[in-house]
């Protein structure tokens, strides 16, 4: 296959979780049974985890469209709901271009240039606190 060409996601994408953060790594095209599929894979490991964070590296895609666009605002808008905060991490100055022409501003997401200071700013980031999450305070 020629690395030239953005290689399509099928299947199932890899959630992994690095402490209290899950990192998902998208290269290529997004479909959307994968879309739909990522999006119920997150939420329901949020919720089973209690994880505070989700960071999505989107290095690897070349070419945003706006249902990418969509896909991730709606990624942080179930996060959110589930006491998560969203960042978007590797993101190309092409894609950034991309989204700023399609007029997607992607809500309740923070960016950051890399994966490391993706972590970083997540980890700087106070916890959300949720009834009956182990991270709240008892009186």
């Amino acid at each position: 296959m020629n690395d030239a060409h953005p290689r399509p996601v099928t299947g199932h994408v890899p959630v992994l979780r690095l402490g209290d953060v899950l990192l998902v790594t998208l290269q290529g095209d997004l479909h959307d049974s994968t879309a739909q599929q990522l999006q119920e894979d997150l939420a329901e490991t949020i919720s089973r985890t209690g994880v505070c964070g989700v960071l999505i590296d989107i290095s690897g895609v070349e070419i945003v469209d706006s249902f990418l666009g969509r896909v991730l605002a709606e990624i942080a808008a179930q996060a959110r709901l589930l006491a998560a905060r969203t960042v978007v991490a590797g993101m190309r100055p092409a894609v950034a271009i991309t989204l700023v022409e399609l007029g997607l501003t992607l809500p309740g997401l923070s960016t950051a240039l890399s994966t490391e200071a993706g972590m970083e700013l997540l980890a700087r980031q106070a916890p959300v606190t949720r009834p009956g999450s182990p991270r709240q305070e008892s009186p």
